[in-house]
C-alpha cells in the first residue's frame, strides 16, 4: 500500500480522471503528481469500476483501492447487504475477507467482526477503508483464517468463507474440494468454533453435487441480480438433518423477487401441462438455478409447457416470479405460418427447449432485434414445435 497515493493533489487528480483515457495519461506522466502515474491509473480504473458495484466506497473520501482482479472477485454491495439479513448475535469472523465488502455489511448486524485476509497489502488497505467508511466494530488481522481458527480457542456465532475459485493448475474450479482453501476438509475445524457456517460459492456449482460435499446444510440462498444468478449462499448449522431450504432471490430495482421451497417439497411436486393459454411465464434466473419446476407449476396452479421447456402459462395472471406476458397468438413453427399470421419484422425472440438457435431464427425467418412483441419458440406438451407471440403485461 503506497500512502501517497492518498495525498490531496493525487485524489484531485484521480477524481477528475475518471472518465480520461487511461493510455493518453500514462504517456503524459504529470510532474506534479506524487505518486508513479501507473499506480495512479490502476487506482482511477479500480474505482471506475466501483461506480455501480461498490457505492459506498465510490462516493467516500480517500478510499484505497484494490486492484481490478480483487475488485471484480469481491461481492457487490447489493448481495453484501442481502447475505448480511442472515446472520445476527455478537461475533463473526470471515476468514478469506478481501477486499472487506462482506463484512463491512456484516458488521451492520454483528457487534464485532473479524476480517482475515493473508495479503498484507490488501488487509492494510481494508484496515485504511474502514476508517474512512466509520467502521469501529472491525479488527483486521492479516493472516490465513483458517490459521487463525486453529490458533485460537474462541468462538464465533458465525464463521463466513468465501473460498477461492482458481487453482494454480487447473485454472478456474468449480467442486468445493478444489477451492482454496478446501472447504469440506475443514469443516469439522469451523463446527468446533462455531454452531453457524456461511459459505459463498459460484452459481456454476450444482447444487446436488454442493450438498454431497457438505454436511448440516440447512438453507441454500440462490441470489440474482437483474436476472443474472451472481453467488449461492450455503448456510450449516451444526447437528442439523433436517430438510433442506432453498431461498431464490432476484434482486431488481423495481421489486425483488423471492420464493422459497423445500428441496423435499420439489421431489414429491407434479407439474401438470397445458398447450398455451392467455398468460405465458419465465422464471427468473435463481429458481432456474434452484430447480423448483414442478413445485412452481403445483404451488403456483400455472401449467408447464412441457417437461423441458421450463415455460408456465395459465388462464387467470398471477403473480409469477419472472417475466409474465399476455398471450396474443399461437401459430406452428414454419416459415409460411409466421409470414402469413404474425408477419413481424422486428421482435424480441427466445428459445426454450428448441432446436434452434435465436440467432439462427432470425436469420430464418428476417426477424430483427428490439421492440414491444416477444416471441418465443419452444416445444408444447405434445412435442411440437411453436411460436407463442407475446406482450409483456
Amino acid at each position: 500500500m503506497n500512502k501517497s497515493i492518498l495525498n490531496t493533489k493525487n485524489q484531485e487528480f484521480i477524481n477528475k480522471n475518471l472518465n480520461s483515457n487511461l493510455a493518453t495519461l500514462l504517456l503524459k506522466k504529470p510532474s506534479h503528481l506524487l505518486a508513479d502515474i501507473k499506480l495512479i491509473a490502476a487506482q482511477i480504473e479500480a474505482k471506475k469500476r466501483c461506480k455501480k458495484k461498490l457505492p459506498t466506497w465510490f462516493n467516500a473520501k480517500n478510499i484505497y483501492y484494490a486492484n481490478k482482479l480483487n475488485i471484480e472477485q469481491t461481492s457487490s454491495e447489493i448481495t453484501a447487504e442481502y447475505k448480511s439479513h442472515i446472520v445476527s448475535g455478537k461475533t463473526l469472523i470471515d476468514l478469506t475477507g478481501g477486499f472487506g465488502v462482506d463484512s463491512f455489511y456484516f458488521s451492520k448486524h454483528i457487534k464485532q467482526v473479524t476480517h482475515c485476509e493473508i495479503d498484507e497489502d490488501l488487509s492494510n488497505i481494508v484496515k485504511h477503508n474502514y476508517k474512512q467508511l466509520q467502521v469501529n466494530n472491525m479488527s483486521c488481522i492479516c493472516e490465513n483464517g483458517i490459521e487463525t481458527l486453529k490458533s485460537t480457542n474462541k468462538t464465533f456465532d458465525w464463521i463466513y468463507i468465501d473460498p477461492s475459485r482458481r487453482d494454480d493448475l487447473k485454472g478456474k474450479v468449480f467442486l468445493l474440494k478444489d477451492c482454496l482453501p478446501n472447504v469440506p476438509k475443514h469443516l469439522d475445524l469451523f463446527f468446533k468454533r462455531s454452531k453457524h457456517i456461511m459459505i459463498k460459492t459460484s452459481p456454476l456449482l450444482d447444487i446436488t453435487s454442493g450438498i454431497s460435499e457438505l454436511k448440516h446444510v440447512k438453507t441454500i440462498h440462490a441470489i440474482a441480480v437483474n436476472n443474472e444468478v451472481k453467488e449461492l449462499l450455503w448456510v450449516l448449522d451444526r447437528g442439523y438433518h433436517g430438510h433442506i431450504k432453498i431461498e431464490t432471490i432476484n434482486l431488481k430495482k423495481e421489486a425483488n423477487q423471492p420464493f422459497g421451497f423445500l428441496l423435499s417439497d420439489e421431489k414429491l411436486a407434479k407439474a401438470t401441462y397445458s398447450q398455451p393459454l392467455s398468460y405465458l411465464y419465465k422464471p427468473n434466473a435463481a429458481l432456474l438455478k434452484a430447480g423448483a419446476f414442478n413445485y412452481l407449476s403445483e404451488k403456483l396452479k400455472a401449467y408447464k409447457l412441457h417437461q423441458h421447456s421450463h415455460l408456465y402459462t395459465s388462464d387467470v395472471l398471477v403473480d409469477f416470479p419472472g417475466r409474465s406476458f399476455k398471450i396474443e397468438k399461437v401459430i406452428p413453427y414454419n416459415k409460411k405460418e409466421f409470414k402469413s399470421n404474425l408477419r413481424l419484422t422486428k421482435a424480441n425472440v427466445s428459445t426454450r427447449n428448441f432446436p434452434e438457435t435465436v440467432q439462427q431464427i432470425r436469420k430464418k425467418l428476417s426477424i430483427s432485434d428490439g421492440g414491444n412483441d416477444y416471441l418465443f419458440f419452444t416445444t408444447d406438451c405434445n412435442n411440437n414445435k411453436i411460436i407463442i407471440h407475446t406482450q409483456k403485461t
